[in-house]
């Protein structure tokens, strides 16, 4: 049985018959340093990042970029006025709390899109860059590239019981697949009924048959006051859930204040009440991509906002 001593504004002990240690890059720290485990298992730390720049190509179908280190790169369209260049896979030895794209990096992608696009591009080109750290399986291959994507699950049962569950690897890809293998591997400590999740819509994806094309055109004749731009982004960000964003508005008015971009009051006091948002940063970024859309001093605003809110 493991023990767990929460210390807020109450002490507070809780006890689990199993606990599943899904820390991302720091998994084996957690299993290190805060379960005392010395496990033979290791996470391999490999970052990859992207680049945004203004769109390369016109229409919706994405590239596949082939380079001379036998890699694939990525163009995709993205946001509607950008193109989403990546990844790279380089090894990461630091905090993964604080990861970003390097020069080198910056330059390798250029170079390779300057490889296949007649419009040449270069860093003072780029828009925006994002980095991501990978904790893969450490398979003791010799190139990053190479490492298994694999996920791998570690189930322990240190001396004093209790199960222990570590998660090395996998992606958004197969999240579901992941978890129902994970119960699967808890189902002696944790007794639970069969998987359930594959054919379970997610959140926003109540809708007729699937199919986002009818939803997307009822949605905007149903609120006809909204531009078609700002319909078609609420139905793709929040599909069926896109009527809650707006609470009862039957105008652009009663959205309350505009901020730029399609950004409206009653979409931030959605995200704070229903996707926890906290900053202007969990609003622009973590939650949606318009922070490449609103004015420049707006994510100020948002924070004054929210502050406002928080204190009211």
């Amino acid at each position: 049985m493991w023990h767990c001593e929460l210390e807020g504004a109450a002490h507070e002990v809780i006890e689990a018959r199993a606990v599943v240690n899904a820390a991302g890059p720091w998994v084996g720290d957690v299993l290190r340093r805060a379960l005392g485990q010395n496990n033979a298992k290791q996470a391999r730390l490999v970052k990859g990042s992207h680049i945004i720049l203004p769109k390369l190509h016109d229409g919706d179908w994405a590239y596949i970029l082939q380079n001379v280190d036998r890699r694939i790169v990525f163009v995709i369209p993205y946001e509607g006025e950008f193109s989403l260049i990546g990844t790279t896979d380089i090894p990461f030895e630091g905090d993964p709390s604080h990861v970003e794209i390097s020069p080198d990096e910056t330059d390798y992608l250029c170079a390779i899109v300057n490889r296949y696009f007649k419009r040449q591009v270069g860093p003072a080109d780029v828009v925006r860059s994002y980095s991501g750290v990978r904790p893969l399986y450490d398979d003791a291959a010799k190139n990053a590239s190479a490492v298994t994507r694999d996920y791998v699950l570690d189930l322990t049962a240190p001396d004093d019981g209790g199960a222990l569950l570590s998660v090395f690897g996998g992606k958004i890809t197969t999240y579901r697949r992941l978890a129902e293998h994970a119960m699967d591997k808890l189902s002696a400590a944790l007794p639970c009924g069969p998987a359930w999740t594959g054919a379970a819509p997610l959140p926003g994806g109540t809708m007729q048959g699937a199919d986002f094309g009818r939803f997307a055109a009822q949605f905007a004749r149903d609120h006809a006051f909204l531009p078609p731009t700002l319909a078609l982004r609420l139905a793709h960000a929040y599909g069926s859930d896109a009527p809650a964003v707006l609470a009862g508005a039957r105008s652009l008015a009663a959205m309350g204040r505009d901020f730029g971009g399609g950004l409206y009051q009653c979409e931030i006091a959605y995200l704070v009440r229903r996707e926890w948002a906290q900053t202007a940063d969990d609003i622009l970024w973590r939650r949606s991509k318009l922070g490449l859309h609103v004015p420049p001093g707006a994510a100020a605003e948002i924070d004054a906002a929210l502050h406002l809110a928080r204190v009211a």
